[in-house]
């Protein structure tokens, strides 16, 4: 019987070459309310780049398995699990109760096997593959409570999403473009942008070279006060600081800008002026709860939607994937298969 297993492992703060793939991780043991599973895929967030840089507040139990979405099968059940068995497929929601996140405050998906809380576990349907499964928690997780819980998005809306290429950025694309959006995608490259025109995206404006608040003033119409004509109907903006003025500048009387992050700074320059006399709606999102999990797995099932994987790896490879979040070389998840 193996008593140890292959994992990713952050002993320390600090960069990426601080992650080190181990052969003697000790094997996880389904004790009382828990299981263990055989992980078929994790993949990464940025959330696990500031994991590893280690976060102002936030006290990390080192060393421990970074990843906080993971897919896979039961292997072993606790003395008092009821409801599940060995060779059940599912889910993990990377909400640990009462402790934190899967692949922060306790070990992650980055491994050969995991420990979960029953409360975590989610029916996997068989029509869906653990690599798509484990693209879903915390970018379309977040996306999906931002734009359809919060009933934020109608059909015909104009909706520019700043940050378009990432994780939670593509998920939007694919979600807004469910509801029957325009979507306006903002990304860094034009080959990016034209990758997300073949998932569906109506127009791409590439930030760089292009002011996307003018691109869409020129396109749209400059708003106006008085009228419901110009701009756009909503601008989801998770990155903040320099970009957030010019997120009101574009939006339409009656505009709703939806934040859930500020991955370029949580500070910006603020002017309400925009914010009163066009009547704006500045709608904050937090997180995901299992009712978004459950209803994103059905519409993966139903052939609805598809996860948009860049690239699936093997665990040996997993820390080159992490880099690859971290300098926006990717268009959609990272998957890593240990």
């Amino acid at each position: 019987m193996i008593s140890q297993m292959r994992a990713l492992v952050l002993s320390e703060h600090g960069n990426l070459d601080q992650l080190q793939v181990v052969d003697d991780y000790a094997l996880p043991i389904a004790d009382k309310g828990h299981v263990v599973i055989r992980v078929g895929a994790s993949s990464y967030n940025y959330h696990d780049v500031f994991t590893v840089k280690g976060m102002p507040g936030i006290k990390v139990p080192l060393p421990v398995i970074i990843g906080l979405d993971i897919a896979g099968t039961i292997t072993e059940i606790g003395p008092d699990i009821e409801g599940w068995k060995t060779g059940d497929r599912v889910l993990v929601n990377p909400l640990k109760p009462n402790v934190g996140l899967m692949g922060e405050m306790v070990n992650g998906g980055m491994a050969e096997y995991a420990r979960v809380d029953v409360n975590q576990l989610i029916r996997l349907p068989d029509q869906v593959s653990f690599e798509q499964a484990a693209s879903l928690p915390v970018a379309y997780g977040t996306a999906h409570r931002m734009l359809i819980t919060h009933d934020t998005i109608k059909t015909g809306d104009r909706v520019m999403i700043l940050g378009a290429s990432g994780g939670v950025g593509t998920a939007c694309v694919v979600l807004a473009k469910l509801l029957g959006a325009e979507v306006i995608a903002c990304v860094g490259s034009d080959s990016k942008g034209e990758r997300l025109k073949s998932l569906g995206a109506d127009h791409t404006v590439n930030y760089r070279t292009t002011d996307f608040s003018k691109w869409a003033i020129a396109e749209y119409g400059k708003p106006q006060r008085r009228t419901y004509e110009g701009g756009v109907d909503v601008v989801i903006n998770f990155t903040g600081g320099e970009t957030w003025v010019p997120s009101l500048k574009c939006l339409k009387r009656g505009g709703k800008l939806l934040v859930c992050g500020a991955t370029a700074g949580h500070d910006p320059k603020e002017d309400l002026r925009y914010v009163w006399s066009f009547e704006l709606e500045i709608k904050g999102s937090n997180s995901f709860y299992k009712e978004n999990l459950e209803a994103l797995l059905q519409l993966v099932a139903d052939k609805k939607i598809d996860p948009v994987i860049d690239r699936i790896l093997p665990l040996e490879h997993a820390a080159a994937g992490l880099a690859l979040i971290r300098d926006r070389e990717v268009l959609g998840k990272v998957v890593v298969t240990p």
